[in-house]
């Protein structure tokens, strides 16, 4: 069996906070494994209140001009990430299966069912139109609008990695949300991997963040009064 190299030396899976790597100041951290080799390949961060804090205040600041900017702006973004995606999307398979364990195969077709959910958030601005109605009643006409919430806080488990974030993140960001991702901290490098590679494609620093962590992170996201 394959020595465990000393956790000094080993990297350490930081935060994404406001477009770029967050190592924070708690000092905590937990392994992570590669299940083929049965030994510790790096350490994940975990956060304390000080990055919760972070994240959701580099969301939140983000908001207001994500909310304003046109769909089809958003809509461009969108189509970029999914280009990147879909070119790339071998590397993100390796590190689903260095983390996770799930053969390639088992990967690939994992990122091809959240490619659907991000295909599907490319024609968001058709889903976000308002409706209008006259004289519903006499004298009356009746409009509605779609607008989006905020800080959406997204807690996503360790058997899917990629799948199950992208069920959640494309369509809360194409309507105009800011997000603050907590994944698994059993395989947490692929959540990085996206966020980096949405910022690539062109999203403005903050609408999109990443959040490692324990319980603790958990409950810091669940009951913070900006998500």
């Amino acid at each position: 069996m394959p020595e465990t190299p000393s956790t000094t030396t080993l990297p350490i899976v930081t935060h994404w906070v406001n477009g770029r790597q967050l190592r924070g100041t708690g000092g905590r951290t937990a392994p992570v494994y590669d299940p083929a080799l049965g030994v510790q390949t790096k350490q994940v961060a975990l956060a304390g209140q000080a990055e919760i804090d972070a994240a959701v205040a580099a969301a939140h600041a983000a908001f207001p001009a994500w909310r304003d900017l046109s769909m089809t702006k958003r809509q461009g973004i969108l189509f970029a990430f999914r280009e990147l995606l879909n070119a790339r999307k071998g590397e993100l398979a390796e590190i689903l299966t260095s983390e996770h364990g799930k053969v390639l195969s088992d990967a690939a077709g994992e990122i091809t069912r959240g490619l659907e959910v991000v295909e599907l958030a490319t024609g968001f601005p058709h889903l976000l139109k308002g409706e209008y109605s006259e004289n519903v009643s006499t004298g009356v006409d009746v409009y509605s609008t779609k607008q989006p919430l905020g800080v959406v806080g997204i807690i996503s488990p360790f058997n899917f990695p990629a799948m199950v974030p992208m069920w959640f993140f494309p369509i809360a960001i194409a309507a105009g949300n800011t997000v603050v991702l907590k994944p698994s901290e059993k395989d947490p490098s692929a959540a990085n991997w996206l966020a980096a590679l949405f910022k690539e494609a062109g999203l403005p620093d903050g609408v999109f963040n990443v959040l490692h962590g324990d319980k603790e992170a958990v409950d810091g996201l669940l009951n913070h009064e900006d998500v």
